[in-house]
Formats: structure tokens, C-alpha cells, sequence
């Protein structure tokens, strides 16, 4: 799972929306899972943040800044939290500070986008 994950953020990151629901990570992915099971929605945000863990210690961007809320343009408390753990600050004050996120994302998309990144990484 955590493979076909990492594969579609990075897919993301390099197409045209920028930006994907956890709903649709799940249709496009082929996970299979339901978020109304609150076990199941569990599981893919510590896979989604186990992905960010291993590519910050990596290096390499946030892929979860591209994982947003259905309807919404900004990310739950788990994304900021991780940046907390990940030594970005205080998650609240992350969560307030709406440059933040969007550096997060331009960083992602900038990377991956990057034709010698994308080969090296993928």
C-alpha cells in the first residue's frame, strides 16, 4: 500500500490539479479502503505520514502536503502534527500560518517535477 501511495502523491506532484482528497488517494490508488471506518481512515494517515517520515529523512519534500481534506483546500491536524514531530514547530502555529503549506506544496511539486529527481527517486 505504502508503495502505491508514494507512486500517485508523486504523480500528483508532477501533473496539473496539484492537489488530491483522501478520497480520491483511495479510488485512484486502488486501496480499497472506507473513510467512514474509522479504523481504515487510521491507517492511511500513518501510512501517508510513515511516506513523509522516510522522505524527510531522505531529503526530500513532504508528499503529504498534497493529501488534502474532500471540499477543502487545507490539510487535518495529523499533517501539521507530523510537521511538529518532523521539528517544524508548533503545529497549531503551522496550521495558522497558511505559507507554510503552500511552501510545503510548491516544494513538492518543484521537486518532483524535476526530471533528474523524478528518475532518481521514483
Amino acid at each position: 500500500m505504502n508503495t502505491r501511495i508514494r507512486k500517485k502523491l508523486i504523480q500528483v506532484a508532477r501533473g496539473r490539479a496539484h492537489l488530491m482528497s483522501f478520497q480520491n488517494l483511495i479510488l485512484e490508488a486502488e486501496l480499497g479502503l472506507n473513510l467512514e471506518n474509522t479504523y481504515e481512515k487510521s491507517q492511511l494517515n500513518d501510512v501517508i505520514d510513515e511516506i513523509s517520515e522516510a522522505e524527510h529523512a531522505a531529503g526530500r519534500p513532504l508528499l503529504s502536503s498534497l493529501v488534502r481534506i474532500k471540499g477543502r483546500q487545507n490539510q487535518g491536524d495529523s499533517f501539521f502534527k507530523l510537521c511538529e514531530r518532523l521539528g517544524y514547530g508548533d503545529w497549531k502555529s503551522l496550521k495558522r500560518d497558511q505559507e507554510f503549506l503552500e511552501k510545503q506544496r510548491e516544494t513538492c511539486r518543484e521537486f518532483w517535477q524535476n526530471s533528474n529527481n523524478f528518475s532518481s527517486y521514483l
